[in-house]
């Protein structure tokens, strides 16, 4: 784990676009692994880290405000893992209980350095009339875009949205979370999940039409 750089291109983790991160666990798995690791089993804890780390990075690299801060808080995420693993209980899926912690880390390191960004990334003010074009954001317009250029321009279309709503697009494409998971994990209503992700796709496709 320590000192880990993983390649993250500029269209959404190792694989490129989509966002989706490789060969994702199915939660009960993941489950079962963190309990074996618990248990004492350290190899469990491998896997869970070979699983998921590509996606967590993904996520802190296109969501944090400084990328100085990316790999800092993806340590920092993982040892709060292995300082859990006692008290660990599956009251929700790993992949939900792991981002959870990044997002909490995250903020707090926000929160320390740069105060004044939190407006953004605490907003709940998400009124946009894009919002009546959004479609299916496993659709468009990830799926549309090809090579590192398009990648590129993804990237910086993403750091445009505001925070709340570049989130939760990064919490379904990247962590490939469901709705009902990403409103518990960021303590908001389905709906304004729901809203904020409508949002996101909307102005991506406005955005990128000129490069599609």
């Amino acid at each position: 784990m320590e000192g880990y750089h993983p390649s993250v291109d500029s269209a959404g983790g190792e694989s490129g676009i989509p966002l989706h991160s490789p060969a994702m666990q199915p939660a009960h798995d993941d489950t079962a692994l963190m309990l074996a690791y618990a248990g004492g089993e350290a190899v469990a804890f491998e896997r869970l880290y070979a699983l998921h780390k590509a996606g967590l990075y993904g996520f802190l690299h296109r969501q944090s405000p400084r990328t100085a801060w990316v790999d800092d808080v993806f340590q920092e995420t993982w040892l709060a893992v292995v300082n859990a693993r006692h008290d660990y209980r599956p009251t929700a899926s790993f992949r939900t209980w792991l981002f959870g912690i990044a997002r909490n880390k995250l903020i707090d390191r926000i929160r320390l350095k740069e105060p004044a960004l939190l407006g953004d990334f605490l907003n709940e003010d998400d009124e946009d009339p894009l919002a009546r074009v959004a479609g299916d954001s496993r659709q468009e317009p990830a799926s549309r875009l090809e090579g590192k250029q398009a990648g590129q321009a993804l990237d910086t279309a993403l750091r445009a949205l505001p925070a709340v709503q570049r989130e939760v697009f990064l919490l379904r494409e990247q962590a490939e979370m469901s709705l009902e998971d990403i409103a518990a994990l960021t303590g908001v209503p389905m709906e304004t999940a729901k809203s904020r992700l409508r949002y996101a796709v909307a102005k991506l496709k406005a955005t990128l039409a000129g490069v599609s």
